[in-house]
């Protein structure tokens, strides 16, 4: 059972909740579009995309997309995706993707390190696999922040 400051923090939340999964969607859709036209962006992976193999499951089941997304450098090194990691100022490096910050983590070395390599990229989990969960924060600083990290 919840202690009542927990209670608390849960009914002041909810009430805000639909406009910050508002804003989380939209900017989900315009880092999304973004990261998909940027000339080193091999691939992006976003429920929001018609060709995303999640995408007639996602329709039936959300009102909109969120900003859940993972994306493939054109450079699949791991250097390429670690000197991405280090070069965002807005988005907060993080093991978990949650909160209303905007966060970014790196599968190879954070979440599936122990996976060997060979195993990883059998799963789909590329050296240059980068993971975001886009916050509400200002589309337009979230999207320079990555201009400029990706380079």
């Amino acid at each position: 059972m919840p202690g009542p400051v927990d209670c608390f923090l849960v009914l002041r939340g909810i009430k805000t909740l639909h406009v910050r999964m508002q804003r989380h969607c939209e900017n989900g859709r315009k880092v999304a579009d973004f990261l998909a036209q940027h000339p080193k962006v091999k691939k992006v992976y976003w429920c929001g995309f018609e060709d995303n193999i999640g995408y007639t499951i996602a329709r039936k089941q959300m009102r909109d997309f969120g900003g859940m997304m993972s994306f493939e450098l054109a450079d699949e090194s791991m250097d390429a995706a670690v000197k991405v990691l280090k070069g965002t100022r807005v988005i907060a490096l993080a093991e978990s993707l949650g909160g209303v910050e905007s966060l970014i983590n790196h599968p190879a070395t954070m979440t599936h390190a122990s996976v060997p390599r060979e195993e990883r990229i059998k799963n789909g989990l590329s050296d240059s696999l980068i993971r975001l969960s886009i916050g509400i924060e200002d589309a337009y600083d979230l999207i320079e922040d990555l201009k400029q990290a990706i380079g």
